[in-house]
């Protein structure tokens, strides 16, 4: 009994010891294919106005009855960035301090506005909440429905011109960056960068 219970003793070890052998190779594979991936930008949805056509017009009241105007040529010389968000959002909260930290780094030439639509009430608490007043808060069902705003957060970047410059889908600081690198390289977005410089496809 004891030579039996001796065999699967060495073989539970052989087996623990198959298993972390295995294990530590899955993670070498991983990292290898986490350096191969190339890094993405905000995800881009081919909806709506393009980058590189004039932005609608849309002249409209913030929700402190403050008029603001998006599209055409912006009277300060700088570029905007319209954000969609809900107050439902859970991703959208999370890039709220990442906004503010932009809104100040990039204030020489970037004016960040926030759009949603729904009750003002709602949205005002929200405001409060989050501590949203130093950016125009724009409610605004048309504004979504032009630019084809089908999930949250996403964003839209406008330069002084009016011209739309880059777009797409933001849930990480590395989204948002990617569209102001986007403008800066005078490109639609990341990936369209990557595909004419290396000629692979990240998406």
């Amino acid at each position: 009994m004891s030579e039996a219970l001796l065999i699967s003793q060495i073989a539970l070890w052989v087996l623990l010891l198959i298993m972390a052998g295995l294990q530590l190779a899955l993670l070498r594979q991983i990292g290898v294919i986490h350096e191969r991936i190339a890094p993405m930008g905000a995800l881009t949805l081919d909806k709506g106005p393009k980058e590189g056509e004039s932005s609608p017009l849309f002249d409209l009241l913030d929700i402190r009855k403050h008029r603001v105007q998006i599209g055409g040529a912006n009277a300060n010389g700088k570029s905007s960035l319209i954000f969609f968000l809900s107050p439902t959002c859970p991703v959208c909260k999370k890039m709220l301090p990442i906004l503010k930290s932009s809104a100040h780094t990039e204030a020489n030439w970037l004016e960040i506005y926030l759009a949603s639509d729904g009750e003002a009430a709602e949205h005002e608490r929200f405001v409060h909440a989050q501590s949203l007043g130093e950016f125009p808060y724009l409610l605004s069902q048309e504004l979504g429905v032009t630019y084809r705003v089908g999930k949250l957060p996403y964003a839209v970047l406008i330069d002084e011109t009016g011209v739309i410059r880059a777009k797409g889908l933001i849930n990480t600081r590395e989204h948002l960056e990617s569209l102001i690198q986007a403008k800066e390289m005078g490109v639609a977005s990341i990936q369209e960068y990557l595909h004419k410089h290396t000629g692979s496809d990240p998406t």
